[in-house]
């Protein structure tokens, strides 16, 4: 997921995603833990995506300061 498109997407489509991808790391980390975990790569690409999803939720909690 790049910069762009989360950007384009609404607050409420943004908040469904983190809510999803917050499962979805949660699912990751139990099959790694059971041996099972097959794409190591995606951990790390997943918690990449939420980390791009909250900055753009801050930025738009705080009106002013992301356009300098």
């Amino acid at each position: 997921m790049k910069a762009e498109d989360v950007r384009a997407k609404t607050s409420d489509e943004l908040k469904t995603e983190l809510d999803q991808l917050g499962k979805e790391v949660f699912n990751l980390r139990f099959q790694k833990a059971s041996g099972q975990l097959e794409n190591t790569a995606r951990v790390r690409q997943v918690r990449r995506d939420m980390a791009r999803i909250k900055t753009v939720l801050g930025e738009r909690a705080r009106p002013g300061e992301g356009k300098r």
